[in-house]
């Protein structure tokens, strides 16, 4: 008997949050040894969020394209199946109340 694969969506989303994490750890780092220039007043959480953010985006882009293609095949497919259902249902009640 073989597991179920996981859903694409939760796949793809965990590894996104994993690269974020590791970006806002690098970031982290290279402000706190000055590597990178540290927030104004009190900013600093807050722009280190945002330099993860900032490098984290262009990873996620180039290095999860398959599994955001197959999350969006997925996502396809679950939709064409919800219309020919919603379909056959509709068809169905025509026949009925003709």
């Amino acid at each position: 008997m073989s597991a179920a694969k996981p859903s694409a969506t939760i796949r793809y989303t965990a590894m996104r949050l994993l690269i974020f994490v590791g970006c806002f750890f690098v970031a982290g780092v290279a402000v706190h040894f000055g590597v990178l220039p540290a927030g104004v007043a009190g900013s600093n959480a807050l722009w280190v969020v945002l330099l993860g953010l900032l490098l984290s985006a262009p990873l996620s882009f180039i290095l999860l394209r398959k599994q955001r293609d197959e999350m969006s095949e997925q996502i396809i497919s679950t939709v064409d199946r919800t219309k020919a259902r919603l379909e056959a249902n509709r068809t169905r009640e025509d026949s009925v109340t003709r």
